[in-house]
């Protein structure tokens, strides 16, 4: 069993208050959930309105697969939501 765990370090420079980072953090974690089935979650910078970190958690009995699926959802946040400047930390366990 492998675990692979992704975490998105996020700058978002036109929210201009809490209420609009939550709605692209919301947006972004609900069509992560549909689109990968995986966990995700808000861990940090809660408070910032232009800054998040957001964590995404998959498990999986393969390396191989675990590495697929975590490029692609790199690369599905990185296509979908081009406005957020995006520092990548990844690692399987």
């Amino acid at each position: 069993m492998f675990i692979g765990s992704i975490v998105f370090d996020m700058y978002i420079p036109h929210a201009t208050s809490l209420k609009e980072k939550r709605m692209v953090i919301r947006s972004m974690k609900e069509k992560l959930k549909a689109k990968f089935n995986v966990s995700v979650s808000e861990v940090g910078n809660q408070d910032l309105w232009q800054s998040a970190q957001v964590a995404v958690v998959m498990v999986a009995p393969d390396q191989k697969q675990v590495e697929k699926v975590m490029q692609n959802i790199i690369n599905f946040v990185e296509i979908n939501f081009p406005e957020i400047h995006i520092n990548i930390y990844k690692e399987i366990y």
